[in-house]
């Protein structure tokens, strides 16, 4: 099977689970929430501080995550093509 193919099956198969999942925002809770704890372990990763402290960093933490990545978007479309 060529590169190509495996790409095509593997979108037609994205599709049909896609299409049979009923609950979409729980299918991908799990995903989520892993993502949201990395920005925990990263202003605690010893676990010491309160839980309020803790998601209160991980708050900015994630902030400035996405902040980061808006300045660097806003760069690259600034590039001539």
């Amino acid at each position: 099977m060529t590169p190509e193919q495996r790409a095509l099956r593997s979108r037609i198969g994205a599709h049909v689970s896609w299409a049979n999942t009923g609950d979409r925002s729980a299918r991908t809770a799990p995903a989520r929430q892993k993502f949201l704890d990395r920005f925990e372990r990263e202003v605690d990763p010893d676990g010491v501080l309160p839980a309020q402290e803790r998601a209160r960093r991980a708050d900015h933490a994630r902030k400035a995550y996405f902040a980061r990545l808006a300045l660097r978007s806003a760069a690259v479309r600034r590039k001539p093509a």
